[in-house]
């Protein structure tokens, strides 16, 4: 295998919702992300670093009902998990998984409108 045909890595993760409006601002108010002023038609691009996240209407129809993205894991680095997680349920976020300690420190698995499961974690320094 050549170093032409090797995956690099991840470079930009796009959720697929059905409600682009109603899931920007659910990231905006509950999860607190801020959305890039400049998006395309039916995306909003978060401003998250290394990885841009961005929400999108459906390339592909979506099940009409459940949650999405079922064995799909993300994770998203923040300053303090234990702050961030009592800011969502403050905010009226649902919690999938408790504040635990584990491979890559505090962490706590919280859930969007589409069911997707996001698990925010402390980033080490």
């Amino acid at each position: 295998m050549t170093t032409m045909t090797i995956p690099v890595g991840p470079d930009f993760i796009a959720l697929q919702v059905r409600d682009l409006a109603a899931s920007r601002k659910f990231y905006v108010e509950v999860f607190g992300f801020e959305a890039s002023a400049h998006c395309p038609p039916g995306a909003v691009i978060f401003k998250t670093e290394p990885i841009p996240l961005a929400l999108r209407e459906p390339l592909r129809s979506l099940p009409e009902a459940g949650p999405l993205g079922v064995g799909m894991v993300l994770w998203i680095a923040c300053p303090d998990a234990d702050a961030l997680h009592d800011l969502i349920v403050k905010r009226g976020g649902a919690i999938l998984s408790p504040l635990a300690d584990g491979p890559f420190g505090r962490f706590f698995v919280a859930c969007d409108p589409d069911g997707y499961a996001i698990t925010f974690h402390t980033a080490r320094s």
